[in-house]
Parts: structure tokens; C-alpha cells; sequence
């Protein structure tokens, strides 16, 4: 953080201070982390207030202050120093841009995709911490939120911010784009995630394409690193004057998971990955392919669909300056820095736990069901699915679909999917999915809840055997993974 006084804060969000302490507190600095959750304040920093739907910050002021932070940045009267301002987010904005402008060395790059974003941006920001200070965000820091709370961590010593971008409609990204403007934008792919909100697929395309539209010319450095292997990305080339970067896995010997192909016409991507292998674990080698030469990678994260991700924090990587052995080493060394995506854990039964519960949409829950099936090819695979949120109109068509791929996967594969577990009601269609194949002879059950999904497979595993977890967050099935780890009292519920 950039030390500020509350005058300077008051200043930048156009707020003011309060009350009868506004004299006196004027020239009190925030020196420490600003934060919307009050227990995270640490000394000297700033607690944001915010009203949602189940608790209003503002309730939480004095406990804030009383933590150790300086001041509140509110809507209203409280009692302990503040900064009143009209709205929170736009002051978290103004304060964000603030330190962007003050930082002028500093190169930003921004993320964004329906899937795949905070594995990328985690394996892009342990390469590019090798280079210089770098600031990337926790979890899935994203949202109008997320991305000013970020930037708000960089100081004078930061040199690069690895941002990742989301959005829930049109104009999203495009306001994200403002308040910290990327020289480099990285666009993973175009999936259902949200579909329901936008409308569509080209919808979809439409507000992800809005990073690379912020992008400044190539001739002024900017620079659009699309994926290839998505037709909607790779069309985004045309609305950007950026220099184009591509990363592909459709390299003559490379494996590219449940993606759509390109024309034979399609031009070269300028990184790529060959001879993709996936070891017992459903862990990933490959050999990166590259304008600077060609290098070795075995990822530490498990399923073929992070090798696009890899691809892109590697195309990133070289761009900003990193070597071909470093960035090889890299993603060598990286691990998955943000909880429940992947997460593969073998009990002391022999029992496998993948916990991917952090979030779902078509595109990634069918990579996890790849990744199930990989991993019980010898032995018996069951699925926990919960719903996928936010898919609109065509929900429950594409539960019916995950389903009906579930049952055809084990099929083809040979792998033994021996239960499909739907939980919730949203999650039912799942099920009739599964049962359209008729040459699959799984079990399919629906639950109610998490407990109850516990309570069925403490029935039936035997060591061996591989539990995929997977659902929205709105399901919280994180708890299953953790019950099923003897863990349950350190999950989140």
C-alpha cells in the first residue's frame, strides 16, 4: 500500500471526513492493507464497509478500528474516524487508479476467461515473480472488489500486477480496464459460465473481448495473448490494434481436452505444447514449444485442461522478459495457490479425493470428469456433482449434458465410473443425462445435501477407489471433499 492520509483519501474519492474527529484525524495515514472483510484488518489499515445481502460492514466499523485499523471508508456516520463517500466500490476505484498513476513503472496484465482464469494467474505470477515485485491476487479476487482491493497492495517496489478479470455482463470488464489499464491481456477461452446472465456465447465473447479493446497498440507496447485453439478468442484478434500472441495445444503431437477444432488452415500459434502425457496422478508433461526454443514441463497440477492454462502464463511470462529455462522451471516448481481447484489427495485407505468444489460450468466440469476418468481408469470412479449456477435458460439442458458425458467418458475410456451422486434438486437433470447412455452401468442417485452424499459413500468406498467433488459455490460442497478427508471442521460451510 501507498501510505495515505485520510485528507488524501477524503481528496481522491471526493468523500469527507467525519464529523467532530475530521479536524483532528486529517493528516492520520493508512499505511497497512485495505480490506472489505473487518477480520482481516491488520495495523493501520482501512476497513471499506460494504452492505450485502446477509451483513452491512457498517456494523462492523468499531470492531474494525478496534483491530487496528486507522479509519472506515463508509456511506455513512460511524463512530470511529472515516471517510464518507457515496459509494464504496467507486471509491475503491478512484483509490486503485490513484496508485496506478502513481506508479508509472509498474506494467499491468490482465486475465480474464469463462474458465481457467485463477490457475492461470497463479502460475502466471509465480514465473513473473521471478523477474521483479509482483502483486497478483488471492483466490479469485476479480470483480469490482477484487481487482482495486489487489492494486491497492502494490507500493514503490511493485514492478508487475497479474490481475484477473470477471464479469457478470456487458461493460464489466471494460470498467476493470479502467481503473488499472493493461498493457498485456490474456484471454483463456469463451464457456457457458454466466451464459445465463449474458445471453449467450457470443455474448460472452463480447464482454471477454473488452480486455483486449482496452489494450494500448502494439506500437505502444500492448499486447493480446489469445488462445488459438477457441475460435471466439482467436476472432478477438480483430478488435485490438495490440500485437497478437496465440498459444495452442493442437500442435501436430500436443492433446487439446474437449475443445472445438481449428480449420487446418488455422495459422501456427507462437506457443505450444507437444507430446502431452498425463501421469498416474492425472498430473501433465509436455514439451513447450516456443519462438525462443523448445523445454520440458511437468506440471504439479493435476488435469490435461491446465496445459492451455500453463501455455498462457508462459506466452505472459516471455513477453514481460522471462527466460525459456526459467519459465520452464516455473511452471516445474508451481503449485496451486488458491484452495479447491484440483486439489488431489490420496487417504491413507488408497482412496483418491480430487476436491475441485471452488467453482462449476459445463467447460470445467467436463475437464474434471476427464481428469475422474484418467485417474480411475484401473479402478472405480464416483462423481459428486452439485449444480452449475448462472446458466440462465439453459440450465438444466446442460446438467442433462454433463450427465450424458459423464456415462459416455467411462465408456470410451474404459474407466470405471460406478457412481454419479447429484446433489440438490438444480442438480437432478444430471442424472436423466446419464441414464439417456444406455451402455453405462453406473450407479445414479440423488441427495439432498452434502451430509447426505457423505453418508453414501461412507457406504461404499473401498481403498482404490476416486472421488471427484465438483459444483458451484452456491452448493458448498467443499464440505463433502473435507468430510470425506477427515477434515470437516476446516472447511468453510
Amino acid at each position: 500500500m501507498i501510505p495515505l492520509s485520510l485528507a488524501q483519501i477524503a481528496q481522491i474519492t471526493g468523500g469527507q471526513l467525519n464529523g467532530d474527529a475530521a479536524a483532528r484525524d486529517r493528516e492520520v495515514m493508512v499505511t497497512g492493507e485495505v480490506v472489505i472483510d473487518s477480520r482481516r484488518v491488520g495495523a493501520g489499515g482501512l476497513f471499506a464497509a460494504v452492505a450485502g445481502e446477509r451483513s452491512d460492514g457498517h456494523d462492523f466499523a468499531s470492531a474494525a478500528v478496534a483491530a487496528g485499523a486507522v479509519a472506515v471508508l463508509a456511506t455513512r456516520p460511524v463512530p470511529v474516524p472515516a471517510v464518507i463517500v457515496a459509494d464504496v466500490p467507486a471509491a475503491l476505484a478512484a483509490l486503485a487508479r490513484f496508485v496506478v498513476d502513481s506508479l508509472p513503472e509498474a506494467q499491468i496484465a490482465g486475465i480474464t476467461g469463462s474458465s481457467g482464469k485463477t490457475s492461470t494467474k497463479d502460475l502466471a505470477a509465480q514465473l513473473v515473480e521471478r523477474l521483479a515485485p509482483t502483486i497478483a491476487p488471492a483466490g479469485s479476487l476479480n470483480n469490482e472488489f477484487g481487482l482495486p482491493l489487489t492494486v491497492l497492495r502494490a507500493d514503490v517496489a511493485t514492478r508487475y500486477l497479474v490481475l484477473e478479470l470477471s464479469a457478470r455482463g456487458l461493460g464489466h470488464i471494460a470498467h476493470l480496464c479502467r481503473i488499472a489499464p493493461p498493457r498485456y491481456g490474456v484471454v483463456l477461452n469463451v464457456g457457458h459460465a454466466h451464459a445465463g446472465e449474458f445471453g449467450g456465447l457470443d455474448q460472452v465473447a463480447l464482454a471477454k473481448g473488452e480486455l483486449v479493446e482496452a489494450l494500448p497498440a502494439e506500437a505502444a507496447g500492448g499486447v493480446a495473448i489469445l488462445n488459438a485453439d477457441d475460435p471466439r478468442v482467436l476472432a478477438m484478434a480483430s478488435r485490438t490494434a495490440a500485437r497478437i500472441v496465440t498459444f495452442s495445444t493442437q500442435s501436430p503431437h500436443g492433446f487439446h481436452p474437449s475443445q472445438q477444432a481449428l480449420p487446418s488452415h488455422a495459422p501456427q500459434a507462437s506457443v505450444q505444447a507437444a507430446n502431452v502425457r498425463l501421469d498416474d496422478l492425472g498430473r501433465p508433461s509436455f514439451t513447450l514449444l516456443t519462438p525462443a526454443g523448445s523445454a520440458p514441463v511437468t506440471l504439479r497440477l493435476h488435469g490435461a485442461h491446465n496445459v492451455p492454462n500453463a501455455l498462457a502464463a508462459a506466452a505472459l511470462a516471455g513477453e514481460l522478459g522471462l527466460g525459456l529455462a526459467d519459465i520452464s522451471d516455473g511452471l516445474c516448481t508451481a503449485v496451486a495457490r488458491s484452495r479447491w481447484r484440483m486439489e488431489v489427495r490420496r487417504r491413507a485407505d488408497g482412496v483418491v479425493i480430487i476436491n475441485d468444489a471452488y467453482n462449476a460450468n459445463p467447460e470445467s466440469v467436463r475437464a474434471a470428469i476427464e481428469a475422474l476418468a484418467h485417474l480411475a481408469r484401473d479402478g472405480r470412479g464416483f462423481a459428486v456433482l452439485g449444480h452449475m449456477a448462472e446458466l440462465g435458460g439453459t440450465s438444466r439442458a446442460s446438467h442433462e449434458e454433463i450427465g450424458e458425458f459423464a456415462a459416455q467418458i467411462a465408456g470410451s475410456s474404459g474407466s470405471g465410473l460406478a457412481g454419479l451422486i447429484a446433489v440438490g434438486d438444480e442438480a437432478a437433470p444430471i442424472l436423466a443425462g446419464a441414464q439417456r447412455v444406455r451402455s453405462w452401468h453406473g450407479e445414479a442417485v440423488g441427495v439432498p445435501d452434502g451430509a447426505a452424499a457423505l453418508a453414501l459413500l461412507g457406504d461404499r468406498l473401498k481403498p482404490g477407489d476416486v472421488v471427484l467433488v465438483k459444483a458451484s459455490r452456491a452448493a458448498h460442497l467443499e464440505g463433502v471433499a473435507a468430510g470425506l478427508l477427515g477434515e470437516l471442521g476446516g472447511a468453510d460451510r
